[in-house]
């Protein structure tokens, strides 16, 4: 194509690029009359589409500049004017592309870089990564946008193939890996994947961790309509070293916890402390006899960070709290955890109720210190009382205890109270308990070349400490994993002579898997048991699912192997 052709990736389904193709047209036009001419091309992404993946083109209609072969990103409006104004200015033999505003970080800059920002965000990638490349315009968008900003916000790349030592010392195990850091101290970045997400995440994190609060009424609202922990620290002023120390370890946390401080009399007043005290405390709807108002913090100039996370983690929870979908996840990850399933409503109308049965789970929660209680609603994890076998219990309140290695424990149905809750939770200390587990049928003949996992028999393949083991999590509905099944069977009759060697998948949606260091979290995943390290399983990531790439994953992680290792 000539210098400053254009091109358009369309699909013939796509509403949008039917009603683009008019404009498009007389595009075509107006470049054709251009001295010299510029080519204008169209491609049907859903026939051609080696062309359009190796353009990365996922949405419709997406439009490429090529340039002298290489594409230039147009990110304007789909007129005319736009679309052919700048065409004509790629198309100027003189024309560069503006530099990248990622920066570029190896061994050499990267302390002097990190070291000195106040916050960076950082990618480390792989060449060869479908993730990082489907990531590097929106990151690239992202920096630019972020570089405008005062002060700018920047965004740097490492290529971790290359650069292994800083990989191995950020313990980079997949890409993209991406993480914060502040005056060189690194924190795991959760954010958004795309530009606008990627700016706005960076601008809140860029801000201060804690917020100032300055009138009463906002404590006494935290305290009357809180939902979650009140975390407060109590300071003269911005100069207290304590201050300093407790915004930095609130950057550790920011993720997971709302922070506040104070400077005002007022609000000291009210909380009974004095300035140098950081104060944990739950809303009035959480607090109980059986428990302190609030803990308090000595901050000391010498206090370590390590002292303040420590504080906020332990008093985080109220003895009985609010297990719900919006906070499980970073709220109740401990275990055992007891759950007592009932209408939870906090709402003024049902708040009497509630609190009743909440008060029974109190009695009992007050002499297990050991370990964590909360009440659900029912509706809200209807599926998880279905995996429990409770959901034709015909009781009003039904009681379960999720323990370690993902292990499910139900309570018999029966007429809730205090007695019978301790009761269940004694049984469970006693290890008098059965686990229940969500299990497909084991299967009669298990004989193929991948030996399929149930629930039931997740333990005596997957864990045996003779063998080591492949195993793909998948889902019958995934596209991915259909895919993967005729590979999966050819691997599988590739190795079904060694001894020691299990390849063996499971249906994820049906079955449990019962130990917590085999995370599931989209399909398929496949992790390698070693023999000898079943807690600690290798995740198969990066690599492409084909054959040559899974048989050189066993050959690298494989025990025990009769036949000679492959050349790597």
């Amino acid at each position: 194509m000539l210098s400053g052709g254009r091109e358009e990736k369309h699909s013939t389904r796509c509403g949008h690029c039917k009603q683009f193709a008019p404009e498009y047209e007389k595009i075509a036009k107006t470049l054709k009359e251009n001295d010299p001419p510029i080519p204008v091309a169209k491609i049907d992404a859903t026939a051609a589409t080696s062309l359009a993946s190796r353009f990365d083109v996922s949405g419709y209609p997406t439009i490429k500049i090529l340039k002298k072969g290489q594409p230039v990103d147009y990110d304007g409006s789909r007129t005319e004017d736009e679309i052919v104004a700048k065409v004509k200015e790629v198309s100027d033999p003189n024309w560069t592309p503006p530099p990248e505003a990622t920066m570029v970080l190896t061994q050499d800059n990267f302390d002097d870089v990190v070291n000195s920002a106040d916050i960076i965000l950082v990618e480390f990638y792989a060449p060869w990564c479908g993730h990082c490349k489907r990531l590097a315009p929106e990151y690239e968008k992202a920096a630019q946008e972020l570089s405008k900003r005062t002060p700018p916000i920047p965004l740097a790349k490492v290529d971790a193939t290359a650069e292994t030592d800083l990989a191995k010392k950020f313990d980079v195990s997949g890409y993209p890996t991406l993480k914060i850091f502040r005056k060189g101290k690194p924190y795991d970045y959760n954010g958004p994947r795309e530009k606008y997400g990627i700016v706005d995440y960076m601008i809140e994190q860029a801000g201060p961790p804690s917020k100032q609060i300055q009138a009463t009424k906002q404590v006494q609202e935290f305290l009357k309509d809180g939902d979650d922990v009140i975390i407060i620290g109590i300071f003269s002023g911005e100069t207290d070293k304590a201050y300093q120390l407790y915004q930095e370890a609130a950057n550790g946390l920011r993720e997971d916890y709302k922070f506040h401080h104070t400077f005002s009399n007022e609000i000291a007043k009210l909380l009974k402390a004095s300035p140098g005290k950081l104060v944990v405390m739950q809303p009035e709807k959480f607090q109980s006899k059986h428990e302190p108002k609030m803990h308090v913090l000595d901050l000391k100039d010498s206090t370590d960070g390590s002292e303040i996370k420590e504080h906020v983690l332990k008093h985080a929870l109220p003895l009985v709290g609010h297990r719900k979908p919006s906070n499980d996840v970073k709220r109740y990850t401990k275990r055992p955890l007891v759950v007592v399933y009932y209408t939870v409503d906090f709402s003024f109308d049902y708040r009497v109720a509630t609190q009743y049965w909440r008060g029974k789970v109190l009695e009992v929660a007050k002499d297990f210190p050991e370990y964590v209680f909360a009440v659900s609603d029912e509706e809200d994890y209807s599926s998880e009382i279905k995996d429990l076998g409770l959901l034709e219990s015909g009781e009003d309140v039904n009681v379960a205890i999720l323990d370690e290695g993902g292990k499910k424990y139900a309570m018999e149905p029966e007429e809730f109270d205090s007695d019978v809750l301790r009761q269940f939770v004694l049984a469970f200390k006693k290890g008098k308990l059965k686990p229940i587990v969500k299990s497909q049928p084991v299967p009669k003949n298990n004989k193929g070349p991948v030996k399929v996992v149930v629930g039931k028999t997740f333990d005596t393949i997957v864990m045996d400490s003779k063998n080591d083991v492949l195993i793909e999590f998948y889902a019958p509905w995934c596209g991915h994993c259909k895919k993967l099944e005729p590979v999966y069977n050819e691997l599988g009759k590739k190795y079904k002579n060694e001894k020691n060697l299990v390849i063996a998948k499971m249906d994820a949606t049906a079955n449990d898997v019962t130990n917590d260091h085999y995370k599931v979290e989209g399909f398929p995943t496949i992790y390698f048991a070693p023999r000898d390290k079943k807690n600690n399983p290798i995740k198969f990531e990066g690599g492409d699912r084909d054959l040559e790439h899974l048989s050189k994953f066993i050959e690298e992680h494989a025990t025990k192997l009769s036949r000679t290792k492959e050349e790597l």
